[in-house]
């Protein structure tokens, strides 16, 4: 989900299917889709439109956010303390993670900074470790289905350089308390990151408010 198209974007089954090169009925069930996860609506006399995301959605995106990443991030942690094989490849997924998110961090202080669907992908990555490593299929479901809407809250950020580089360092820390087995370490570093996260928005919303563009 790359929350590429704008809010209020019309979709029409005949222009999405020549976009894609793909027929009608494909086009047609991805449509559905997107209705019932709540991504389109549909509007008389307009068809299936993009909805709209504001502060008030993202908070309350974030309160399910936060009281279940966390909770995630703890179960994986705790899957670190087993001494099985697996949890061993674990550890070093999510150490691997880590320093990943190190050198990103390092990168959007630099001028050599990442792409920005790079970066998102690596997010992507740690969030996958953590579904698949939290011993919860339930709990991952929820999450899964969740970021479809956060996804789209990056618009509203504006891929700010400053905050992707303090996010990635945060990042990188929830993963290698997790790698570490250290579930209070890693919840709490989650937490952080999420609060952080709500804070900016809600800043670069009020920025944005409180300093209106010119208009064309």
């Amino acid at each position: 989900m790359s929350a590429s198209l704008e809010p209020g974007t019309v979709l029409t089954e005949v222009e999405q299917s020549e976009r894609l090169g793909v027929s009608r009925t494909p086009v047609r069930e991805a449509l559905n889709r997107l209705q019932a996860d709540g991504l389109v609506a549909s509007h008389r006399g307009r068809g299936l439109t993009v909805t709209t995301i504001s502060m008030h959605v993202a908070d309350e995106l974030f309160d399910i956010r936060l009281a279940i990443e966390p909770l995630a991030v703890r179960r994986a942690a705790d899957a670190m303390l087993d001494t099985a094989s697996d949890a061993t490849e674990a550890r070093a997924r999510f150490q691997d993670l880590a320093l990943r998110f190190r050198t990103a961090e390092q990168q959007w202080h630099d001028a050599d900074q990442p792409a920005v669907e790079d970066y998102y992908d690596l997010t992507r990555q740690l969030d996958r470790a953590v579904d698949e490593t939290c011993a919860n299929p339930y709990l991952a479901q929820i999450l899964t289905g969740l970021r479809l809407h956060l996804a789209r809250l990056r618009r509203l950020s504006q891929h700010d350089p400053a905050r992707l580089a303090a996010s990635a360092g945060e990042h990188a820390r929830v993963a290698q308390a997790i790698a570490a087995g250290a579930p209070d370490l890693a919840e709490a570093a989650s937490r952080i990151h999420l609060q952080l996260a709500l804070q900016h928005l809600r800043l670069r919303i009020k920025d944005d408010i409180d300093s209106p563009q010119d208009p064309e």
